[in-house]
């Protein structure tokens, strides 16, 4: 073969490839931003999501693709986290790039009595951030 048309051939396999699975849009975070004196419901919120994120996802969160982190805003780290995110207060909140889903409402709606719903509304935000 000559080298033009390996050139053209590994051009078009390039080309197919990410036609069909493009670049992914960067690491998907799922935090759950609170304060140190927590009610049930706040704590629910926190096992709930992470269990969501370790079960729905658990091969995207081994190679570093998502992951799950709790952050406590009266700590001097949650604190500078929170205002980069412009978070004050207890916020469930999912974000790839400068995408930004805030799932807070149907968190505190959904993680006592319907754990299940929070995890489809979690899998949903996540699943619209996946290219």
């Amino acid at each position: 073969m000559n080298k033009s048309l390996l050139l053209f051939l590994a051009i078009l396999s390039c080309t197919a490839m990410f036609a069909i699975n493009p670049p992914a849009g960067g690491k998907i975070e799922v935090y759950y931003f609170h304060f140190t004196r927590r009610c049930t419901t706040c704590q629910n919120v926190e096992n709930v999501s992470k269990k969501s994120v370790e079960t729905l996802y658990p091969e995207k969160l081994k190679k570093g693709e998502i992951s799950f982190q709790s952050v406590n805003l009266d700590e001097k780290s949650g604190e500078a986290l929170g205002k980069k995110y412009s978070i004050d207060g207890q916020t469930l909140i999912v974000i790839c790039g400068d995408k930004k889903i805030n799932l807070t409402d149907k968190g505190f709606l959904y993680a006592n009595d319907s754990q299940e719903k929070l995890t489809a509304e979690i899998k949903k935000a996540v699943d619209s951030l996946i290219k």
